[in-house]
């Protein structure tokens, strides 16, 4: 990190800050402090609900998917656009109608207070430990790489999205959230380029899409109903469209960008502009995953891209088997340039299999070493992240960017921790606010709910900052963020389409469904985490779905 990069790092935060709460100074009234007053359009909607998904971890832990397994991660996001046409068609028309602050308050009018207060309590819960993990994925991995404190980076992104939000509210997050996607896309679009650039000047866009196909990394589709793949056509149309049903439709992170629209044809219009551009903009950051694996192919990478373990087994009395692998890594690297230079020539099939091979025992070499790198720890009493997936493209930027625009892409990073952070604080102090609070102590005055919105908000921050400080490494941050949500997002959709489809189920029913219905998904995730049944995940959004609707 140069001076420039500092400059340009902090300046870019500073400005999204103070442009934040500058922007949405005076809000007098809770129509203004949580729905922004109406007015957003519906670029800012979309942009907004963008922001809000695309946290921190997905520029992190996407491009180190893609590079690891493929394309392939693409399939999750198959299910968007169906599930954008339904919010579209029946919750957003609902909620407009009703005129509601969140979107559980449709459950009252429907069910009752339990069903209401219950599905709320369960947004709480899963979006307060995803509030958290939002600020220490960039955390964890800025602080491994750069040598930063992990407690103070916790604290500074927490406190930088705190003052703004708590400030200016709903209106804030959106205003600040347009600002932050500017800046992702114009990083990730340079880091592109460069990538591109930074090839071998025979090697051209097309031959390193031949090359990343002959590694294996651009298998898009997987039309198999084999439940050992995680990703598939299949999880993606039907466990990825109730996830994101959920998602969009009941998430009150979510929902509240969208209530904020000036209009029911600006809301919808907002939201059909996210399903258009989001599956594309996750392929692009997939596909900058992929050359970065290309450029690996040119470059010699490390055995494990995250510098503290790589520095903590090599000070153990592992270092000498750690040396062996990273020797042996070496001969494959070289082993594997002359194939690849042969099969760019030739585009020879059978070559294209002698890659894949090296790739494979590439592999096993990384495996092992992350065995050492964990008994380095254990033999040291230390935490150490052996798994490196989420350290693959922030290593990439640190070393071959150049000064300036390292800034530019740890702001990205930032930004989107901040917008995601921000959108979710939000959306946790208005359902506090208006599902527990109002609904429990009801006349209190504008500005009396205004200042208690304002303290919920600081509240579940510190909370975030809280669970961030305690929170441990997953497989992969991305998909962390997922199965929590995987854990309670089916089961709150099947609560609100029994609301919007069922008219002969009552609130008694739908309850101790719901309670039923949770504790199933619980055990059935355990039951998979200790490979006692095979079920990936994005089932459990179907099943949760199903099960709820069935008992109710």
């Amino acid at each position: 990190m140069q001076t420039l990069d500092w400059i340009i790092l902090i300046s870019t935060l500073l400005l999204i800050v103070v442009y934040g709460t500058y922007q949405s100074r005076g809000s007098k009234n809770v129509k203004d402090y949580l729905k922004g007053g109406n007015t957003s359009k519906w670029w800012t909607i979309g942009l907004s609900v963008m922001a809000t998904q695309a946290s921190a971890i997905t520029f992190l832990s996407t491009p180190g998917q893609a590079f690891n397994d493929g394309m392939g991660f693409v399939q999750f996001y198959f299910g968007l656009p169906i599930a954008m046409v339904v919010i579209c068609m029946v919750f957003i028309p609902l909620y407009h109608r009703l005129k509601v602050y969140t979107a559980y308050e449709f459950l009252e009018n429907r069910f009752d207070l339990k069903t209401r207060t219950l599905t709320a309590i369960l947004f709480l819960i899963q979006r307060g430990l995803a509030a958290g993990i939002t600020i220490f994925a960039p955390a964890i991995i800025l602080s491994a790489v750069l040598g930063w404190n992990l407690l103070l980076l916790n604290i500074i992104i927490g406190v930088l999205v705190i003052i703004y939000t708590v400030s200016g509210g709903t209106k804030a997050v959106n205003v600040t959230q347009k600002h932050q996607m500017i800046v992702i896309f114009t990083g990730m679009i340079i880091a592109f380029v460069l990538i591109i650039t930074k090839l071998p000047a025979d090697i051209t866009f097309t031959k390193a899409l031949d090359i990343a196909g002959a590694s294996g990394k651009m298998e898009v589709l997987d039309f198999s109903f084999n439940l050992d793949n995680r990703y598939t056509v299949w999880s993606g149309l039907i466990g990825g469209t109730f996830l994101m049903l959920s998602y969009f439709g009941t998430d009150q992170s979510q929902v509240q960008r969208y209530l904020s629209g000036k209009s029911l044809k600006e809301m919808q219009i907002g939201m059909m502009f996210n399903g258009l551009l989001k599956v594309p903009m996750q392929f692009f950051i997939l596909m900058v995953g992929v050359m970065v694996f290309v450029f690996y192919q040119f470059n010699q990478a490390p055995v494990n891209f995250n510098p503290t373990a790589t520095d903590l087994v090599l000070n153990s009395e592992y270092a000498e088997a750690y040396k062996t692998i990273q020797d042996k890594q070496q001969l494959i690297f070289e082993e594997k340039q002359l194939l690849i230079n042969a099969f760019v020539d030739t585009n020879n099939k059978e070559i294209s299999k002698e890659i894949a091979a090296l790739n494979t025992s590439n592999e096993e070499l990384r495996a092992d070493a992350r065995v050492l790198i964990d008994k380095a720890g254990e033999a040291k009493n230390l935490k150490v992240e052996s798994n490196d997936k989420d350290y693959v493209f922030i290593h990439f930027i640190l070393n071959n960017l150049p000064r300036g625009l390292i800034g530019l892409l740890l702001a990205v990073i930032l930004s989107a921790a901040m917008s995601s952070t921000a959108s979710e604080l939000n959306a946790l102090a208005s359902t506090t606010t208006m599902d527990l609070y109002k609904r429990n102590m009801p006349e209190r005055s504008e500005t009396e709910m205004v200042n208690v919105s304002k303290w919920f908000t600081l509240g579940w921050g510190i909370v975030a900052i809280g669970v961030a400080c305690v929170a441990n490494l997953a497989e992969n941050l991305i998909q962390l963020v997922n199965i929590i949500g995987s854990i309670f997002y089916g089961n709150v959709l099947g609560i609100f389409l029994l609301g919007f489809f069922f008219k002969f189920v009552k609130g008694n029913a739908v309850f101790t469904a719901a309670l039923i219905t949770q504790l199933l998904v619980i055990a059935l995730f355990l039951l998979n985490e200790f490979e006692i049944i095979n079920l990936p995940f994005l089932w459990l959004n179907f099943l949760g779905c199903v099960i709820v609707i069935g008992i109710a």
